[in-house]
Order: structure tokens, then C-alpha cells, then sequence
């Protein structure tokens, strides 16, 4: 089914509050096989909230609407239904009961605001009538119109227990069968990955995206069918199509990240890791050890900012400093050896450079990234030039030793 999603109220249109309810609900709603026409959000006016369900209705199957259905003076919903639909509002005769007994046992005062839950236009039908949270459907036209509180637990809790199962039995055979992955890729830009996804004869029903997210690129592959044999075979075939071009900048999918692919070859390969910081201050340890059990396989690290720290306690040569500066392939490479000699791992990986925004040359400007891995048989060196933003020169030279190591250990299963 095609749904719109409409979220009602002036603490969402003024920014004051963050709309989490409308994501929850197109990701509940996308999942369980419906498209997602629209998402709206407006204020409290009645107006605008009688013309945003007309226009609702007008082009989807169903409507959503979250929001502006409690006992104050601006909860607003009800009245501009009413009046928009032409459905005079009328008391529904149960919830006033509940509200009453409620009442009958907390006060003895006059006519409570809470009965104004109870007035709600005609022909709606209360989605859970005795758990006291305001919500209702109706049908108008044929089609199926949900309130849901703005509450967010509330709002949840009747989408995933009232909604999601009217609406699998609403048109049935309208729903489709979904599957979806994000390719977590580092390494290339985005331009190069959408060049390279063009190249591919992908099916229509084959939906892709593009989501920058320093400093990934996730690609988003939906393959969606009324029959699960051939959203299955769609599937499948698109994913492998997708990993053979991009090759092995695809680094994980879904939720993974890259420190804990890492932790997994890692263990998968019983080898042990240490780690020599300069530029980065740390922040490749603070990755590794933010999985569960990396104690497994990551010994230890070293936050070498000084020269000092450098020849003290990781056996770089002063002299190598002095001639050739710390940041330089052979002090990156002396680093990685002398922090896996000192710690006994398997692999050493160290990573010197400039972050800026001081201390750059013509010859090394900040962004001069040296990352070196050493194993008890080679060792080696990549340099990168990270541009001139010390925060991202940092997160960059991170993710680029990391992904380094993801490399490296590949190669050892072939």
C-alpha cells in the first residue's frame, strides 16, 4: 500500500522537539512491505491540518497522522478532522466510561479536560480503548486513516500492536516482499561508486541510494516484488553484482563498522595487534577497544606525541628522527616494528603524521599521513595526503590504517 505519514505540532515545526515518531513509523511501515508516499510536518492549525489529510488521501491508499490528540488547547486534531472529513465529533460512549471510572477514583471534582479524549469524530474506531492512550482509525472513502498519539512510546507501541496488523489484512495482495542491505564502503568517493554501480543492468524493481557518511559511503540496495522467489533472486543476484564491481572497498554491511570487521579477522585468524599513535592521539584504540572482546586479540597501545616517547619507548632511532623528521616513512615503519617487538603481537601498526592546523611545510603540508604495518616477516608503509581539517585529517588516518589491517588479513585467506 502507498502511505503518507503526517506529524502534527508546533514543538516539531519550531525544531523545539526532534520527530523521531515519522522515521519510526516509515521503517516499521517500509519493512512490513508499504511505500512510503510522503512525510509531512506541520503545525498546529487546523487548516493546514484539514488540507494536509485531504491531500493525503486524494493521491495514497492509507494515511498516518501522529500528534495533536491530547486534552489541551492545542491539541487540534480532532477539530480539524471533524470539520475537514465533515464527521461531526461525538463521545465514544466506552472511553468515556474509562475515563470517568478513572476520574471517580483520584476525584470527586467537577468534569475533568481528560473527557476530551472521549469526543472524537464520527465513525471512529479506539485502537486500544482501555490502555488510556488516545488513538483511533477511520475509514473514509474506502480508505484507512490512522491517529496515533505524538507520545513516542505510545505512538510505537499502538503502530507496531494496531496498525502493522490491520494493515497487513487491509490489501493483502498489495504488500511486497522486501530485502535490503547497506554496503559500508571506504576508500572510494561516491562519484566513483556511482560510476561503477551505472555500469550494472540492475532490474527496475532494484531500488539504489547513495548516503555520504564520513567517512563511508553507504549504498542502499532495496529489491522489492509481490513474489518472494523473484524479490529473493533480485536480491541476491544484484548483491553479488554490487561486490564484484566495488570489490574490496565494500568493508562490511548493515551494522557493521569498521573496527569491529577488524576484531573479527583478527580473531578469525588468531593473530594479536598493537598499536603506536601519534597524529591520532589514540583514537585507533579508542575504535578497536569500543567492541565487545577486543581484549581478544589487541594487546596494547602507545600515544607517542613526543620524540621522545618515540625512541624511549618504541626504539626509534633519534638520529632517524633528527635526519629525517618523525613524520616520514622510516619513523612510521620503526614505530609499527618496535611496538609489535615490545609487545610481542603479530602485527604492529603505527600511524605519524601532521593534523594540523600548525606545523606544515612545503614539502610535508598538514595533511601528511605515513601509516605503517610490520609482521614478524615484512613490513611496509602507505602515505596520504588528508587535506587541511585536523578533525577529519584524524578520522581519516583512523579508518585508513584500520582498514589497512582489514586488507592485510584478507590477503592471508588466499
Amino acid at each position: 500500500m502507498k502511505i503518507e505519514i503526517i506529524a502534527i505540532g508546533n514543538e516539531l515545526t519550531s525544531g523545539r522537539i526532534l520527530n523521531t515518531t515519522s522515521s519510526f513509523a516509515a521503517r516499521n511501515l517500509f519493512e512490513a512491505g508499504h511505500e512510503i508516499y510522503a512525510m509531512n510536518t506541520i503545525g498546529d492549525t487546523p487548516t493546514l491540518i484539514g488540507e494536509a489529510l485531504k491531500q493525503a488521501l486524494s493521491r495514497s491508499d492509507a494515511v498516518l497522522v501522529t500528534g495533536g490528540l491530547g486534552t489541551t488547547d492545542d491539541d487540534l486534531t480532532n477539530e480539524a478532522v471533524s470539520k475537514a472529513l465533515n464527521r461531526p465529533t461525538m463521545p465514544n460512549l466506552e472511553i468515556l466510561s474509562n475515563i470517568r471510572a478513572h476520574l471517580d477514583e483520584i476525584t470527586t471534582g467537577p468534569m475533568s479536560p481528560l473527557e476530551k479524549l472521549a469526543w472524537l469524530p464520527s465513525g471512529a474506531d479506539p485502537l486500544s480503548p482501555q490502555s488510556r492512550m488516545a488513538g483511533y482509525q477511520l475509514v473514509h472513502g474506502g480508505k484507512p486513516i490512522f491517529f496515533l498519539p505524538g507520545i513516542p512510546s505510545q505512538m510505537r507501541l499502538l503502530l507496531t500492536e494496531q496498525v502493522l496488523p490491520k494493515l497487513s489484512t487491509w490489501q493483502k495482495d498489495n504488500l511486497l516482499v522486501t530485502y535490503q542491505r547497506i554496503f559500508r564502503i571506504f576508500d572510494l568517493p561516491e562519484t566513483e561508486v556511482n560510476r561503477r554501480i551505472a555500469t550494472l543492468d540492475l532490474s527496475p524493481d532494484v531500488h539504489i541510494g547513495y548516503y555520504p557518511v564520513f567517512p563511508e559511503v553507504h549504498l542502499s540496495l532495496v529489491a522489492r516484488d509481490k513474489e518472494n522467489n523473484n524479490a529473493k533472486r533480485l536480491f541476491k543476484s544484484s548483491c553479488k553484482a554490487i561486490s564484484t564491481v566495488l570489490g574490496d572497498s565494500v568493508y562490511g554491511h548493515d551494522r557493521d563498522n569498521m573496527e569491529r570487521v577488524v576484531g573479527k579477522l583478527l580473531l578469525g585468524n588468531n593473530l594479536t595487534l598493537s598499536v603506536a599513535e601519534s597524529c591520532t592521539g589514540g583514537l585507533i584504540c579508542k575504535k578497536l577497544t569500543d567492541a565487545t572482546g577486543s581484549s581478544s586479540y589487541l594487546l596494547g597501545g602507545v600515544v607517542a606525541y613526543a620524540n621522545s616517547m618515540k625512541s624511549e619507548y618504541l626504539g626509534v632511532s633519534a638520529k632517524l628522527i633528527d635526519t629525517l623528521g618523525a613524520v616520514s616513512r622510516e619513523v612510521a615503519e620503526a614505530m609499527a616494528v618496535g611496538m609489535r617487538e615490545r609487545c610481542g603481537s603479530d602485527i604492529g601498526l603505527a600511524v605519524t603524521g601532521i593534523a594540523g592546523p600548525d606545523g606544515g611545510t612545503e614539502e610535508k603540508p598538514v595533511g601528511t599521513i605515513y601509516v605503517a604495518i610490520a609482521t614478524p616477516e615484512e613490513s611496509w608503509v602507505s602515505k596520504f595526503l588528508f587535506g587541511d581539517d585536523r578533525k577529519k585529517i584524524r578520522e581519516l588516518t583512523a579508518q585508513s590504517a584500520l582498514d589497512l589491517v582489514r586488507k592485510y588479513l584478507l590477503q592471508l585467506a588466499e
